[in-house]
């Protein structure tokens, strides 16, 4: 059966589209998209027949925490109208998020497979005809899907209701936010630390590294795994246009990654370029990339230097409550310590301390002196830990990032200082110890 002028003209618009995506294109493309394929009043709507991954699961995500960045959750509803046979409404919306995010490749893919959709069933996203689509056209396009993937199971496999990640063992009032990064997940996590529990407030699509995650050497294009906390927030003027709205650093390497000999730098959370609404699942040299909307969200609600940043290859969630049994071990090591050094006792505090411990630069033989002058100015007054905070980092080791103000009864304040302990033998044992603020 032949086709008609205007299924014909639909083919040609949507195929003109897609391919224009690999070659960054898609806004002029569009333009000339939508004067092909004007709507006509006679045209009969054909329900699709999209591929099922098109489609969230029932439910999904209202019923499971926060929704996200506004144009993700627009391509959601695209996506949602879709699913239930809606492709006129999901086409306009469609269209409509493509004018107000140009840049937004992922939402020109879906505006060109539901104009496609027209005249013949989509197979595949990006269902552009071999002969039209070249090898850049198909690694754009692979790396499309990809990102399309990772958004839907990100919202499919939404945290159950009320859980935190399983590092944040203890936040002080200090850490007023705290995110956790999953990389199964293409997925950032912020919390606010309310006086009840942590509370989810939002979450973004992120790309990492070219090479995946778990940064051993500088220029691997990895992204470090632990426990970080953001140190800066630079100005966007200061940086190339290829940071976006911005960028905040991260402490890579931490005293963890520096004890197993790791190296590299200039871990950023930063934005995209102007061309580009976001990247693929796996695109940066080892970077935590958002689009500029949801970066600049971040930078307006977190706090340098008291926001923790987990970066795990799966979060592992579990209820508030189930983290007090796992406290308690570590607690009473922490409090054990505390009680020798108000005693005053050297010879006791010394056996919290491993054998290769490092206070910066400075060995244990080195450090030693300066611990005896604490303890010397202390004089067997009690020591309050205000602001306590510990997150628990396991891998091949278990390992605690505790930070705390150090303050001995009659005086107003102290140092604030961060401590890395190990469990070694079943005891926990101190292998950094520096003042921080």
């Amino acid at each position: 059966m032949k086709l008609g002028y205007r299924p014909l003209l639909l083919i040609a618009a949507a195929s003109v589209l897609l391919v224009a995506l690999a070659s960054g294109r898609g806004e002029a493309a569009r333009v000339q998209t939508v004067a092909m394929v004007a709507p006509h009043e006679s045209d009969a709507l054909r329900v699709p027949s999209l591929p099922a991954s098109l489609t969230p699961a029932a439910g999904t995500p209202s019923a499971t925490g926060p929704v996200t960045g506004a144009a993700e959750a627009r391509l959601i509803e695209v996506y949602r109208l879709t699913g239930a046979g809606r492709t006129r409404e999901a086409l306009q919306r469609a269209e409509r998020l493509v004018q107000d995010y140009p840049n937004f490749q992922l939402a020109q893919l879906v505006y060109g497979d539901l104009l496609a959709t027209h005249v013949k069933p989509v197979q595949d996203f990006g269902d552009v005809p071999p002969a039209l689509a070249g090898s850049n056209a198909r690694t754009t396009l692979a790396e499309l899907r990809h990102e399309s993937e990772m958004r839907l199971k990100a919202l499919r496999e939404r945290p159950p209701a009320g859980t935190i990640p399983s590092q944040f063992l203890a936040l002080s009032p200090r850490n007023r936010h705290a995110i956790a990064i999953d990389a199964s997940r293409s997925r950032l996590y912020l919390f606010e630390n309310t006086p009840q529990q942590l509370k989810l407030v939002a979450d973004f699509y992120i790309s990492v590294g070219k090479s995946g995650v778990a940064k051993n050497v500088e220029g691997d294009a990895r992204t470090p795994l632990g426990v970080y906390f953001i140190i800066s927030n630079l100005d966007p003027k200061s940086l190339s246009d290829f940071y976006g709205a911005g960028a905040l650093p991260i402490n890579y390497p931490n005293v963890l990654d520096a004890k197993r000999g790791k190296t590299g730098r200039g871990i950023w959370l930063h934005g995209t370029p102007p061309n580009q609404f976001s990247r693929a699942p796996q695109a940066s040299d080892g970077c935590v990339v958002l689009s500029n909307p949801d970066l600049e969200f971040i930078i307006h609600t977190v706090e340098i230097r008291t926001t923790p940043v987990v970066i795990s290859p799966r979060l592992e969630w579990v209820a508030p409550h189930s983290v007090q049994a796992e406290r308690k071990p570590f607690e009473h090591a922490l409090d054990a310590w505390r009680d020798a050094k108000s005693r005053g006792d050297v010879d006791q505090l010394l056996r919290f301390y491993t054998p290769d411990f490092k206070s910066f630069d400075k060995t244990l033989a080195e450090w030693v002196p300066a611990l005896r002058s604490e303890v010397d100015k202390v004089r067997g007054k009690p020591i309050q830990l205000k602001d306590l905070s510990y997150l628990r980092w396991t891998d091949a080791a278990d390992t605690m990032v505790v930070t705390f103000g150090e303050v001995a009864d009659g005086s107003r304040s102290g140092p604030t200082k961060r401590q890395y302990w190990i469990r070694e033998g079943g005891e926990w044992k101190i292998f950094f110890e520096g003042i921080i603020g």
